[in-house]
């Protein structure tokens, strides 16, 4: 009877993943001893998350559960006030909203992301932690109950504003000192730094000296265009916790003398259906999107009901 049990909670779960019931969750969490205000932004053709920012003050965090088959990145924003106007800024992340929520826009280079699709090829999460686009702040990506050979913990966790080569660095006074490290690409704007052109491929861009920096602080994380080898992971059936400073730094001083803007709501919205399949590292226009099949030929929602009703009763005849 023990097997059978387990054997009919195991089929409910796994209708109930397929189907999308069980969605996937994000917690994120400020570790940093100052505040960090989380950027979101989704891919094109996926369903937006139920917020595109907020504030996390010194050792708080929030749980988003994310669409189905959602895809997108996430980013720290540090720095942050508002002018007299109500304006809302940050001297690392912007997204130029001019409010604490992104609203559909992108974070300012530079600027650490983790990056995600899920549900992509053969039902795994593709996820990775990018420095493309520079550093302003550590970041860990840790897997909760996920499955594959692939399926670790990953991240930036090295202070690289401290190390930043003088020439990538992006200081402020107000903020007192190194703020970010800029990518090689967006300081020098070549083609053999940013992998186009006559080096827009894997064979013709190779590591440069800068991102070798990158990458020998952090072995994990993106260190330029085609770093695909060592820099993307996959997991199947997990949820995430991403950590800003999850080893706590004091390099980065809390702004002075700035107001802090109010943090957004924290209610979620139930998730929707949304479709991604992975295509190599995330950019800023997303995967091209593919059909998602109804389970086994029916709705899902009546077909997991369906399910469940069946379960029920063939359990209550023993």
């Amino acid at each position: 009877m023990a097997q059978l049990a387990a054997l009919l909670v195991s089929l409910l779960t796994l209708v109930l993943s397929i189907s999308g019931v069980i969605s996937t969750t994000f917690t994120i969490i400020n570790k940093c001893e100052y505040t960090v205000w989380p950027g979101i932004l989704s891919n094109a053709g996926v369903p937006a998350m139920s917020t595109t920012g907020f504030a996390l003050q010194k050792g708080e965090s929030k749980t988003i559960t994310a669409p189905a088959s959602w895809g997108g990145r996430f980013w720290g924003r540090t720095h942050c006030s508002q002018d007299s106007t109500g304006k809302f800024s940050c001297v690392t992340g912007d997204c130029g909203s001019g409010k604490v929520e992104c609203s559909g826009n992108g974070g300012a280079v530079p600027a650490t992301l983790a990056e995600f699709t899920l549900d992509g090829a053969g039902g795994f999460d593709f996820f990775d932690v990018s420095l493309v686009d520079g550093y302003n702040l550590p970041m860990r990506v840790v897997p909760r109950g996920g499955t594959g050979q692939n399926c670790t913990t990953i991240g930036c966790v090295a202070d690289l504003n401290d190390s930043c080569p003088s020439k990538l660095q992006v200081t402020s006074v107000d903020a007192g000192g190194n703020v970010a490290c800029k990518s090689a690409c967006e300081a020098f704007g070549q083609p053999e730094y940013c992998c186009s052109g006559a080096y827009g491929s894997p064979n013709t861009c190779k590591p440069s000296t800068y991102s070798q920096i990158f990458k020998g602080a952090c072995p994990q994380a993106y260190s330029y265009a085609y770093d695909d080898k060592t820099s993307t992971f996959t997991c199947a059936s997990a949820d995430y916790t991403i950590s800003f400073c999850p080893i706590p730094t004091t390099s980065q001083k809390a702004s002075q003398g700035t107001t802090q803007a109010t943090p957004a709501s924290t209610t979620t919205t139930s998730p929707s259906i949304g479709t991604m399949i992975y295509e190599g590292p995330l950019d800023e226009s997303g995967a091209s999107p593919s059909t998602r099949a109804h389970v086994f030929g029916f709705d899902s929602t009546v077909g997991v009901v369906s399910i469940a009703v069946a379960i029920w009763r063939f359990w209550h005849l023993f």
